[in-house]
């Protein structure tokens, strides 16, 4: 199908929803419908409905979608089944966590290498390479890598972001806890845990006080 114009918002959901469709039982049938799924979320039905629209024509009244397909269809629209290579900067624990985890690859991202100011001597066997900061621009340029992962110290950060700018980097996921300067064709996309945590937070303070009431 030909794909609508999409907000970020709705490219924000999509990732849920096929997490959720990968994860159904194979037990529940090969069909699944929007009313179903916005249950099982605890979403808005006709939010639900007008976010598959814009990624699959595949719904089918009184039916739904057959499951199979409409994973296919929000993998490929998100280009899950194209493998996107990135490098990632800062072989801390959270970098190297990130570094050996095998999940990434379910969603298209391929980590081919860290790069840190101290890189180790020594590294397990198998394990991905982490280089000197040196050889990043070359790195990144030679192999065409398009994303970077930021996971250094927040004063670090925008120096960082500089430096795969200057390589090439038209993507950045940054996990530094703070706010990066680029330029406008530069996607930065922040994991900010601290917002995280302070929802979590807000949500338990809120459960332990309708249970005291």
């Amino acid at each position: 199908m030909e794909h609508k114009e999409i907000s970020k918002a709705v490219l924000k959901r999509l990732p849920g929803y096929l997490s959720y469709l990968r994860d159904v039982p194979q037990s529940a049938g090969p069909y699944i419908s929007a009313t179903a799924l916005a249950n099982a979320l605890g979403m808005g039905e006709v939010q639900v409905r007008k976010d598959l629209a814009t990624v699959s024509d595949g719904g089918r009244p009184k039916i739904g979608y057959l499951r199979s397909a409409l994973i296919d269809d929000i993998e490929q629209f998100l280009g899950y089944d194209n493998t996107t290579d990135a490098v990632l900067i800062g072989a801390g624990k959270l970098g190297q966590a990130l570094l050996g985890y095998r999940g990434f690859e379910s969603y298209g991202l391929n980590i081919l290498a860290a790069f840190d100011i101290a890189p180790p001597l020594r590294r397990s066997e198998g394990s991905k390479p982490i280089l000197p900061m040196e050889e990043l621009a070359g790195f990144c340029h030679s192999r065409k890598i398009l994303m970077g992962i930021i996971t250094v110290p927040a004063e670090q950060a925008q120096g960082v972001c500089n430096q795969l700018i200057a390589a090439g980097i038209k993507a950045i996921w940054n996990f530094a806890p703070t706010h990066l300067e680029a330029p406008e064709h530069i996607l930065v996309q922040n994991e900010n845990m601290a917002t995280s945590l302070a929802l979590l937070s807000m949500h338990l303070r809120a459960q332990i006080k309708g249970n005291t009431e």
